[in-house]
């Protein structure tokens, strides 16, 4: 398969079959991780979990797969994200890839599990015993919403404002944004920009030492 439009009706099919047997607590989703990423959803089931719908696009997880591409077995199964209202879900991803193994797509599943943890988490209270959820995927409603996201999570990183920031300090910041796959955003590249208080070409210098390619300019959003 080169592209997802190649198996779309079946692959839709699928979704719908899960939806089906799986019921309303789990939703069911296909990215053309092809597509600009603001707009990878090209089928969804049950999106009364995330909100999304089709036209929307994937995660801060999507970001750093295309950043990274996985191996041949880097599908990724029962993880825990988080919806922008902080309900837990417990999550799938199998990826689709071309003849060369590129990823081109992914199909995902998104399970409620807030009220399981919850009583859980009472349980654990009763019995006084200590429990961490590991968080690795947040679903929001936008691009803008994940670019914030993502530099909010860069503050553990650097913890003061971007203008406060030395010259190193700003490039371990750009470092952790370029490894999840911030500037594969359109226009990301301004946001960053305004954060750290540096110009496009300050940006570019750091990307191409991070890189160690020299100048990013040419490849920069």
């Amino acid at each position: 398969m080169n592209n997802i439009n190649e198996e779309f009706d079946n692959l839709n099919r699928i979704l719908k079959m899960l939806a089906a047997q799986f019921g309303n607590n789990s939703e069911f989703i296909l990215h053309d991780l092809r597509r600009e990423y603001e707009h990878t959803i090209v089928a969804i089931e049950n999106n009364s979990i995330t909100g999304r719908q089709v036209g929307d696009g994937g995660t801060n997880l999507g970001l750093e797969v295309l950043r990274n591409p996985p191996n041949a077995d880097g599908d990724l199964f029962n993880y825990v994200s988080k919806t922008e209202d902080g309900r837990l879900l417990r999550s799938s991803t199998m990826y689709f890839r071309d003849a060369d193994g590129n990823v081109i797509g992914s199909l995902c599943i998104n399970t409620d599990i807030t009220d399981y943890v919850n009583m859980q988490t009472t349980l654990q209270d009763l019995a006084m015993f200590p429990a961490t959820t590991d968080v690795k995927e947040v679903f929001t409603r936008n691009v803008g919403d994940l670019l914030e996201y993502l530099i909010e999570q860069s503050r553990k990183i650097v913890d003061k404002p971007g203008r406060e920031m030395n010259k190193e300090e700003k490039v371990r910041v750009v470092q952790y944004l370029d490894e999840k796959g911030f500037f594969l955003i359109t226009r990301a590249g301004d946001r960053v920009c305004e954060y750290l208080d540096i110009s496009k070409f300050t940006l570019y210098k750091y990307l191409g030492a991070i890189r160690g390619n020299g100048d990013c300019a040419p490849d920069a959003p």
